[in-house]
């Protein structure tokens, strides 16, 4: 049980200290639901959740709310290593303690990581049904989406996603101008923005404290592998676990029944269950991403062979990935399923010919995307635009499109549509 001593310091402390310096995110959530409802903002670890948290706190504290009225804590304090459920009454119980007046007024409750403390819900549900408190909550861990949370909280809830910056956020956080018209210093600018962006990513940290970028990604990954991955589920093999993560950066695609032979191959012992498991520990932490191959049965998309993109380039510099196709087509990524989710796939026709992105708005293919750095060379060239028709045809989508590092067109082909757009443009399209 955490002394109640130690809750009243977290409060003061929270209290006595000035809000920390930050860089405003896109991102926009409600500081009060009309209807009584959680906000829950989730994200990969060190995505900018807290910040997030800092940037509502302050816009509560601009309309003229008295700061004693919010209350903020992060649950991976070390003070609070131990906390439980109870905790959680006994810490809006020393807050009311200190702040009476607050019984009777508006209040803000922030918690940070909450997913650490189990049955979290039924202390937030309680809030929400008995106190005027509006809470916010934020986890890294993807079970923070799923439909056992929401049930838990009766439906109350709303949750909004947060990432690295974005292109845009990048060159605001660089003062790069993005305006409509660009003077030609102001294009290059921007194209020698998005050569460090594709490599080091945007981690939040890293784009901040340049000189610390390498150390502060090779961290992200060490500290999501043993905080988010072995601490949270008790993992024992780490060896395993590392190899297995080392291939998840190092392949296209990937089989957990191909790994499970290889590990097979050289002595290592270890149920093909156990890899699964695994992989799903990775994804929880909201870093890998599997894209499905595209199909209209549910059973083919979900007995297809993945591709592995990543959260973030960053990750994939801190593994010594350098080709410069796969940072672009993973940057495309990272920013495609930040609207498309569950509605983005990759396409693979019977004799090879594919298609890095579809796009599906319910039954119907709303757009295919191929991704190409070199689009110049002619046999690259010829096998990306293939690939385009021969899936245009069978998923019947006339929605054309191939990003280039810099290379703009319309070109018709066959009476078909195809359209060229340089990366920089597409990710600063509006």
């Amino acid at each position: 049980m955490i002394p109640k001593t130690v809750w009243g310091e977290i409060i003061k402390d929270f209290q006595e200290k000035e809000l920390p310096e930050f860089i405003e995110r896109n991102i926009e959530y409600p500081l009060v639901t009309p209807i009584k409802r959680t906000i829950v903002i989730i994200g990969p670890r060190r995505s900018g959740k807290t910040y997030s948290m800092f940037q509502a706190i302050k816009k509560i504290m601009d309309s003229g709310t008295n700061k004693r009225c919010v209350l903020y804590v992060n649950f991976e304090d070390s003070r609070l290593s131990s906390a439980s459920i109870d905790d959680l009454n006994n810490m809006l119980e020393v807050f009311f303690e200190i702040y009476p007046e607050n019984k009777q007024r508006k209040t803000w409750l922030f918690l940070d990581e909450i997913q650490l403390i189990e049955k979290w819900e039924s202390f937030v549900r309680r809030l929400l049904d008995h106190e005027n408190v509006q809470v916010f909550v934020t986890g890294s861990s993807s079970k923070m989406m799923s439909k056992e949370i929401a049930t838990s909280l009766r439906g109350r809830s709303l949750t909004y996603r947060i990432f690295p910056f974005s292109f845009k956020e990048f060159l605001a956080a660089n003062k790069v101008n993005i305006g409509k018209y660009l003077s030609s210093v102001e294009r290059i600018k921007i194209i020698n923005g998005l050569r460090e962006y594709m490599e080091y990513g945007g981690y939040p940290e890293s784009v901040i404290y340049k000189q610390e970028r390498e150390r502060i990604l090779r961290e992200i990954i060490d500290v999501t592998i043993y905080r988010d991955v072995v601490e949270r589920h008790n993992v024992k093999n780490l060896k395993v676990l590392r190899i297995f993560f080392v291939a998840l950066f190092n392949s296209e695609m990937f089989s957990v029944h191909k790994f499970f032979n290889f590990l097979k191959s050289q002595g290592m012992k270890l149920s093909k269950n156990t890899l699964y498991t695994y992989f799903e520990y990775l994804r929880d932490s909201l870093i890998v991403y599997p894209l499905r191959k595209f199909a209209y049965s549910y059973k083919d998309v979900e007995g297809s062979i993945s591709k592995i993109y990543f959260v973030d380039n960053g990750l994939l510099h801190s593994q010594g990935i350098k080709d410069q196709g796969r940072l672009m087509e993973n940057l495309v990524f990272s920013d495609l399923q930040k609207k498309w989710e569950e509605n983005l796939f990759y396409y693979r026709s019977p004799d090879g010919k594919e298609v890095d992105f579809v796009l599906k708005e319910g039954r119907k293919i709303e757009q295919l995307i191929q991704v190409c750095y070199d689009i110049e060379n002619y046999v690259t060239k010829e096998r990306e635009i293939k690939g385009l028709f021969k899936a245009s045809r069978e998923l019947k989508c006339n929605n054309l499109l191939v990003i280039t590092w810099d290379y703009e067109a319309e070109e018709t082909i066959d009476n078909q549509k195809i359209f060229y757009q340089p990366l920089w443009k597409w990710l600063l399209k509006p």
